[in-house]
């Protein structure tokens, strides 16, 4: 089925092993009726040679930047705005890098500079150096920019090394520029609410309770289902990293806060995700000003009361609204998950080991295992937290159609 008839492609391939993955990625699109053009740096002809590509595409690959067009059109202007979409696979750290900081020193990185079309990258690359700072630091200014990424996942590398950096797998590149360019997706008019990040509680203007919740998870849920054809919202408590671009997203500091936005919203939400970690307490008296030490003495007595259960309240709101839990925990983490999912009347929980390698807060990854009101349970391994996203989208869907049979 040509999905993407009429749909010109700028397909850039960049200097790393996962370029053979490409000529698979290039084929499949010129098979679902996309017009693929070709760009390759230097090094990608390394890995993958140029004629592969213009076997497979019709199109000449291009390379040389101040080769023109027979119009007398510019090359790197014509690939960067006569396209609807832009896609980098594999995508090294040199490009983000040169992406990120506005280089443009070859045909590649100068049509990216000068893009005007949507843009999809597929990183590739050791997992050192994609958990380098410098690295993780450039993917966060090209989301602020609205670049749109699919994580690499968790695997053995070439150079031997196991751990995220493998290129995504190429039917799911192939999905994700198909929800891209046709609007579509099996979310497509279903709208998802998700909670994200830590709460604050405060104890007076400058002091606070919180916990260590990074937004990830929350975040690549949230990228996930849009990028599924969701309508999405997101509530968000604190984070350091930004929100993924095309959510809407609403401010809730406190979780009295949460909750209140929760309840205005959920009316029209089809999903509910409460992937935030709220506190489960509060000061139970605010100072107006800053609490001084010497007038506390050696000793001071802190009084802490409940604060609202965001997931109890909202299950017993939304009757008909697909209700997902997580627990993070650091012992018992199968019963503990089963007597939050039974107590809240969750449809499904995600249990998460707090104390495992590669888990929980602030991490690339997750360790998962799916719980359902029925007793059963999935365990689904170890996976970078946005292929864990998908799976549990994924599983979602599924229950959702069972539910309603």
């Amino acid at each position: 089925m040509e999905t993407l008839s009429g749909k010109k492609i700028t397909f850039c391939v960049s200097g790393g092993i996962a370029a053979y993955k490409s000529a698979d990625i290039a084929s499949r699109l010129v098979k679902s009726g996309a017009d693929v053009h070709v760009v390759m740096t230097r090094h990608a002809t390394e890995f993958i040679g140029a004629a592969t590509f213009q076997a497979l595409t019709g199109n000449k690959p291009r390379m040389d930047l101040f080769e023109s067009e027979s119009d007398g059109s510019i090359t790197h202007i014509t690939l960067a705005q006569e396209c609807d979409v832009i896609l980098i696979a594999p995508a090294t750290a040199n490009i983000l890098a040169k992406m990120a900081h506005g280089i443009a020193d070859d045909l590649l990185s100068s049509l990216l500079l000068a893009a005007s079309a949507p843009v999809l990258v597929a990183p590739a690359m050791n997992t050192f150096m994609w958990d380098k700072p410098a690295t993780q630091d450039n993917i966060r200014i090209l989301q602020n920019r609205g670049i749109s990424f699919i994580n690499p996942v968790s695997g053995i590398l070439a150079c031997g090394t196991e751990g995220v950096g493998k290129m995504a797998d190429p039917e799911d590149i192939i999905r994700r520029v198909t929800n891209l360019l046709t609007q579509t997706g099996d979310l497509c008019k279903r709208e998802v609410l998700i909670t994200v990040g830590a709460t604050r509680e405060h104890l007076d203007p400058v002091r606070f309770i919180s916990n260590r919740s990074s937004g990830k998870m929350g975040f690549a849920l949230a990228e996930a289902a849009r990028d599924r054809g969701a309508k999405v919202t997101v509530i968000k408590g604190y984070t350091e990293i930004p929100p993924p671009y095309g959510v809407n997203v609403v401010p809730a500091e406190t979780v009295e806060g949460m909750l209140e936005v929760c309840r205005f919203h959920i009316g029209n939400a089809d999903i509910f995700i409460s992937a935030a970690a709220p506190a489960d307490y509060m000061p139970s008296i605010g100072a107006a000003h800053k609490i001084k030490k010497s007038e506390m003495g050696e000793r001071w007595t802190l009084e802490m009361v409940a604060t609202p259960d965001i997931l109890a309240t909202i299950s017993v709101l939304a009757d008909k609204t697909f209700i997902v839990g997580f627990a993070a925990e650091t012992e018992n983490l199968i019963d503990n998950a089963k007597a939050k999912l039974y107590a809240k009347g969750l449809d499904m929980i995600v249990a998460n080991p707090l104390l495992e390698e590669g888990s929980g807060f602030g991490a690339d990854t997750n360790i998962a295992t799916l719980l359902f009101k029925d007793g059963r349970m999935e365990p689904l391994g170890k996976l970078t937290k946005r292929s864990l996203a998908d799976r549990i989208l994924d599983t979602i869907l599924m229950e959702m159609v069972e539910k309603h049979n």
